[in-house]
């Protein structure tokens, strides 16, 4: 909604402007009327679409050619120009020829009553005929050939300043130009919707259609009723709505249902009768503004994200992705195929994630389950929450969940530092940086992560995907964990990023110097950090090779105080191991535990002892107590 409407007033001198404006201010004609009445602002809370309203008067002024300010300059709030003349037939002669005076008149009006704040576009024209009480009858038929050949002039009043006739409502109809204008949504020529129009309207029908049926039940038209309007429909009126389309549109209605030509049709049939303003309420609910364009402010909502946070998917944020899944997963499987995927990104420009996305997640015969589905929602959401919010909103979520914005599903966790201070993180997502050599096998390793073995990789090298995600259990706890590939060179030569959760440094065991790698990552960027860090061994099928002059593997770690190299492969028939999986999780989760290894009776017992420590050490010393107290 706008936040403030400007009134400028124009015309020939001694037609009533001035008197229009004292007449609605001080609800009375006045006896004298000065040169030209000071701009006003009618507050918010006294006009009928509770917007301020400011109305300028251009009396006394007259009209040379003013050179235009820059387009650049900011305008202020929204414009509409009112035409004031005391006689429409007379208008109506003169119009062709003055339009082009009056639009430099309005631009000379604006620059010195608001020097900062010109008109920068073609405002809404209302066509005013003062003086009514001056003569009988009506003359709104001379003028309505004007309004057909020119889009820009919104309606045309009759009104007298003098017997207050049609003066409160000349100004709300000036407000109502502004806010829910006619141009945009429906050409009078062809007595049709505009085609933006008609697109933004099968976007929010094809929403409101929780079952993909293509019409809407009464239950679906009330949660749409109740979504735009606040209330839904009473079951009559739900009856007459239905009986006004079968008899106006063959096929509006099918089994009792309003289909997407009845939808249409019911929106130009609110025109027609100028309730345009039903139409523009419910296109700005699905966050279309004037362009019939979804906004930005709609889109992408501000969201602040400290550094040291990251952006996690709540449980509101799930239920509604899984639930647009559910609508879309139309034969039941359980999984989505690449048309039923496609169907459910219809409503946006494009879908959000590349081609490369079912590399990134489990797949199931090359359809998405929706383990996956929610993993790469989840992947989205924590690498680039700005995508996601857009998405979203394209799936109408701010509309559908009745929220003010899609920041509602979303969740910024507490600072890193926080959860080392801590001991233990509570977020749900976790990054892993898998950092090594080319060639040791990061690919393989991420795609062994999704259950994939040696033979089911070989085909994706024609779509490389960075990154990995899928669940891990830890301490009976469901954690997504990331695994993002990391080429060791990067890390060297460059500033790349190395900050993560817990840092996987791959090598290969055959070639003892892709680990002298590994460790001048190390040294550089995790050494004197509090980022937990595992050695991988990988192609552990393979006999080790030579090893370099230097410390091994095995004696580096335990001199750095870190956990032994985890030996891994994926070259057997079988799914390879999670375990190294659980194990990167499980580091992740528990940050204090950089150092050490974690074997699992070792591990559990110090999270016991972190969690319940004072409690333990108080049994042991009032025990304590009791075997000096029985000694003496």
């Amino acid at each position: 909604m706008k936040r403030d409407v400007r009134i400028l007033l124009l015309g020939e001198a001694q037609v009533g402007k001035t008197s229009l404006i004292l007449s609605l201010v001080g609800e009375e004609f006045p006896e004298e009327v000065p040169p030209r009445a000071e701009e006003i602002t009618i507050p918010a809370d006294v006009t009928p679409e509770k917007v301020p309203t400011h109305i300028v008067d251009s009396s006394g002024r007259a009209a040379p050619h003013p050179t235009p300010r820059p387009a650049q300059e900011p305008h202020f709030g929204q414009e509409v120009c009112s035409a004031v003349s005391s006689s429409i037939q007379k208008l109506s002669r003169r119009w062709r020829s003055s339009r082009t005076r009056l639009t430099r008149q309005m631009w000379y009006v604006w620059c010195t009553t608001c020097p900062k704040r010109p008109p920068l576009r073609r405002v809404p024209i209302i066509l005013v005929g003062n003086k009514s009480d001056l003569r009988p009858g009506s003359s709104m038929e001379a003028v309505l050939p004007i309004m057909s050949q020119f889009p820009e002039i919104e309606t045309c009043v009759e009104c007298s300043a003098k017997n207050l006739r049609n003066i409160s409502e000349l100004f709300y109809y000036a407000q109502k130009a502004v806010l829910h204008p006619t141009a945009p949504l429906y050409d009078p020529e062809t007595k049709q919707l505009k085609p933006a129009c008609t697109q933004a309207l099968t976007r929010i029908f094809r929403l409101s259609d929780q079952d993909l049926d293509q019409a809407l039940s009464d239950e679906e038209l009330n949660a749409f009723q109740k979504s735009c309007f606040g209330h839904p429909l009473a079951p009559q009126a739900l009856e007459d709505v239905k009986m006004v389309v079968r008899k106006n549109v063959a096929g509006g209605v099918r089994d009792d249902r309003l289909t997407l030509d009845g939808f249409l049709f019911l929106n130009t049939l609110f025109i027609q009768r100028g309730r345009h303003e039903t139409t523009w309420t419910i296109l700005r609910r699905f966050g279309y503004g004037d362009t019939l364009e979804l906004t930005t402010d709609y889109l992408f909502p501000p969201l602040h994200v400290p550094p040291g946070c990251s952006t996690e998917l709540n449980h509101f944020g799930y239920q509604f992705v899984q639930r647009v899944f559910e609508k879309h997963d139309q034969d039941h499987d359980g999984a989505l195929s690449l048309a039923e995927l496609q169907d459910l990104f219809s409503v946006s420009p494009a879908p959000p994630w590349g081609p490369q996305f079912l590399q990134q997640v489990r797949t199931e015969a090359g359809q998405l389950p929706l383990h996956g589905y929610l993993c790469q929602w989840t992947l989205v959401t924590y690498l680039d929450v700005r995508r996601c919010l857009e998405h979203l909103g394209y799936l109408g979520y701010p509309t559908l969940c009745n929220q003010d914005s899609q920041t509602h599903a979303i969740t910024v966790t507490r600072e890193k530092r926080l959860d080392q201070e801590k001991g233990q993180t509570h977020r749900n997502v976790l990054l892993c940086k898998v950092v090594g050599a080319r060639g040791v096998g990061k690919s393989a390793f991420l795609q062994a992560f999704l259950g994939r073995g040696l033979g089911d990789t070989r085909e994706l090298h024609k779509i490389p995907a960075i990154y990995a995600i899928n669940t891990v259990q830890v301490n009976g706890q469901e954690k997504y964990l990331i695994l993002c590939e990391v080429d060791a060179d990067s890390l060297l030569s460059t500033a790349s990023d190395a900050a993560c959760d817990v840092a996987c440094l791959m090598f290969d065991g055959s070639d003892p110097q892709s680990f002298a790698l590994c460790t001048s990552v190390y040294k550089r960027h995790y050494m004197d950090g509090q980022t937990p860090c595992l050695f991988v061994s990988s192609k552990a099928d393979l006999p080790e090779g030579v090893s370099l002059p230097g410390l091994s593997p095995a004696e580096f770690c335990r001199r750095h105080r870190l956990p032994a190299p985890a030996p891994f492969s994926c070259a057997g028939p079988g799914e390879p191991s999670t375990a190294v999986f659980t194990r990167l999780a499980t580091m992740a989760t528990f940050p204090y535990l950089v150092h050490g290894e974690l074997h699992t009776t070792t591990f559990w017992l110090r999270v016991t002892l972190g969690a319940f420590g004072a409690a333990v050490a108080a049994i042991l010393s009032f025990s304590l107590y009791r075997v000096l107290v029985k000694s003496r």
